[in-house]
């Protein structure tokens, strides 16, 4: 079987499998760091602001559609699995259905709201004209993120996750050029990194969709496997609306927490928002890691080899842990500095908010991480229940503490809100993770379920 994780070493295997996930999630993260990087050097720190400000609102959106995208990807890939080309076909059919119509209503729907939700953030306005051309400009491509994501998790459910890679990495180079283009060569202004990100994406879209429907005519449906059924409908949704509601959870939490950098102005904006940028890329180990383990757990769970479990679950929460002391440090030290990289900082305000963000976060990054470890840990043993219950637990955590610290200890207090919230995340993940492995076959305190 490809990717058969049931025999071998567990070490060996996370470590071969993590790689080209890894350079994936990092190419992934190219398309918005770019559009930051060219906007604040060409541009300034307002429009770095104005499109930095728009970080958290994206995470909700593109969160809830990757989500989607890869519920539905699920029960493709039972269905390939099962050899059952049929079921694949219409199970393929349906989610291009509700793709369609999860475009229809979010795009219309944001395109309207944008505004009320721009003001609900508290965005300044000397920067609210430039966050809403962008941000609208990137919700009138959302058709084509939708279909980016689907096409991408259907080549994973069939077994390649090398091609959504090359298509991936064609994508983040193509964007680069555009942003250039549209910002530094043509006065196009923020506007120029949001077409540049949709025309990238819309790109890879039409390169993917030729490739899948040339190499896979399995998925080519024949006449009866197109009607639209309520019932399968309903199992895709069932699947995806779960996994969507995990992004969503975290990103609303975020978005309150952006909401109160925002009333700082737009200094502390683009210092906020290249931070994120610079983290996300550092520590981009720790989801790669949890995505290997949720397939690892899986395929394991579904052989029995619950020994194979725990030993693998070990060797990922070392590994996490060392590299989550490794990448705190590096960050404690130089991450104020690489923000450097986003916006030209002649009187040196946006290192001192970048230092100061970093000081107070980098010391829980090893929280950070385990967070994947469990909660990836817990989905491949086919639990969806307590994962999201983690995400509801940092939720309230940033609220609370957005609420209480913001205003007596300004910007401090808001640096504050990411270790919080990765300390209430773990608390139901980890007592969860024990239960369960005490439970299964071949532990000393097993009880049958």
């Amino acid at each position: 079987m490809k990717n058969d994780m049931t025999k071998g070493s567990p070490l060996k295997l996370m470590i071969l499998f993590t790689i080209p996930v890894l350079i994936g999630n990092v190419f992934q993260n190219v398309y918005n760091l770019v559009d930051s990087v060219i906007v604040g050097q060409f541009l300034g720190v307002n429009a770095l602001a104005a499109v930095g400000m728009t970080g958290t609102l994206t995470f909700l959106v593109f969160g809830w559609v990757n989500g989607m995208a890869s519920g539905f990807g699920i029960l493709l890939a039972q269905s390939f699995g099962a050899c059952d080309e049929k079921r694949l076909r219409h199970y393929t059919v349906m989610s291009v259905y509700l793709c369609v119509a999860m475009a229809v209503l979010l795009t219309a729907g944001l395109l309207m709201a944008n505004g009320c939700i721009l003001r609900l953030m508290n965005a300044p306005d000397e920067i609210f004209g430039d966050t809403k051309q962008y941000i609208d400009i990137i919700f009138a491509g959302l058709p084509v993120t939708i279909a980016y994501n689907m096409l991408f998790s259907i080549s994973r459910a069939l077994g390649d996750s090398r091609t959504p890679l090359i298509f991936l990495i064609v994508s983040s180079v193509l964007n680069i050029f555009l942003d250039l283009l549209f910002v530094a060569v043509l006065p196009l202004g923020v506007a120029g990194a949001a077409y540049a990100t949709v025309v990238s994406q819309g790109v890879s879209v039409a390169s993917c969709f030729l490739y899948v429907y040339r190499k896979y005519p399995i998925l080519r449906a024949k006449r009866g496997e197109r009607d639209f059924s309520w019932r399968s409908a309903g199992r895709l949704l069932m699947m995806g609306i779960p996994m969507g509601l995990q992004f969503s959870i975290t990103a609303i939490g975020t978005m309150m927490v952006q909401s109160a950098v925002n009333l700082l102005g737009p200094a502390y904006i683009a210092a906020y928002s290249a931070c994120g940028k610079v983290a996300n890329i550092v520590t981009q180990l720790f989801p790669s890691i949890g995505i290997t383990l949720a397939t690892y757990v899986g395929q394991n769970m579904g052989a029995g080899k619950w020994e194979r479990i725990r030993q693998g679950v070990r060797f990922a929460a070392v590994i996490t842990v060392v590299s989550s002391v490794v990448c705190g440090l590096l960050m404690f030290f130089c991450g104020g500095a690489a923000t450097g990289f986003f916006v030209k900082d002649p009187t040196g305000e946006i290192l001192e908010i970048s230092t100061t963000m970093f000081h107070f976060t980098t010391w829980c990054y090893p929280l950070l991480g385990l967070i994947f470890v469990y909660r990836n840990t817990l989905q491949g043993m086919g639990d969806g229940l307590f994962p999201m219950l983690g995400g509801v637990f940092e939720l309230i955590a940033r609220a609370v503490m957005v609420t209480l610290l913001a205003e007596p200890y300004g910007f401090a207090g808001i640096c504050l809100c990411d270790p919080g919230a990765w300390i209430a995340a773990l608390i139901p993940l980890i007592p969860v993770y024990i239960i369960r492995m005490r439970k299964a076959p071949g532990s000393k305190k097993f009880v049958p379920v």
